[in-house]
């Protein structure tokens, strides 16, 4: 993806900078964006699931089935879901293992660069899957992963599965439930008929900490 497009200030935010840097770190922030530019192939997948939803927290996703308050918030008046997953590839952790051996400030810059990228590439394909849904009468919900809240990460490789994204797209799991390539996103973002004002970007980017669908 094109690099210019991530934003600076999150890459400082992940590396836990604030006010102005030197001009070094910017470069440097600078360099390992286009390395990463060129390193990573971002891909994503989606598809769409029936969905229901019980009194006391209970969600039938389709492919998956759990129980999460934090989630059937986010879900109300959903009809549909849709599951989606999305990576830089193994060329962002080929880097950071690199630079971990040989230059540990670098390393540690090419991490928050790519944490930053693929929140971008994950903003840029929901606002455009926003803006079909939208053109169809229908309106998504923030999208909303496995680990956030009480939504459990055991939902993992039921999302997962039912994409077939390792054989696809190349996301594995460990056996602790983290995915691989370490730079993936899973997701869930609910369909409804109903128009909301939340921003499918995720709750990060939104400063309305009152709205009633933020994790």
């Amino acid at each position: 993806m094109d690099q210019t497009e991530v934003s600076r200030g999150e890459v400082l935010r992940y590396m836990g900078c604030k006010g102005a840097q030197s001009e070094a770190v910017m470069a440097l922030v600078e360099d390992c964006l286009a390395q990463l530019g060129q390193a990573c192939e971002p891909r994503h997948l989606t598809a769409v699931f029936p969905l229901s939803l019980s009194a006391d927290g209970g969600i039938d996703g389709g492919c998956f089935r759990t129980h999460s308050r934090n989630l059937s918030r986010n879900l109300a008046d959903c009809h549909k879901i849709i599951v989606f997953a999305a990576t830089l590839g193994t060329g962002a952790d080929h880097l950071i293992h690199k630079y971990s051996r040989l230059e540990m400030s670098r390393a540690v810059v090419m991490q928050a660069a790519a944490a930053a990228m693929i929140e971008e590439y994950c903003d840029q394909v929901c606002s455009g899957l926003k803006a079909e849904y939208e053109a169809r009468g229908e309106y998504l919900r923030p999208r909303f992963s496995p680990g956030y809240g009480d939504f459990p990460l055991e939902c993992q490789p039921a999302l997962l599965g039912a994409l077939e994204a390792g054989k696809r797209i190349g996301i594995k799991l460990t056996d602790s439930l983290l995915m691989m390539p370490s730079k993936s996103v899973t997701a869930v973002m609910g369909i409804s008929k109903k128009p909301h004002r939340c921003d499918v970007r995720g709750c990060e980017a939104c400063g309305k900490t009152d709205c009633a669908y933020r994790r």
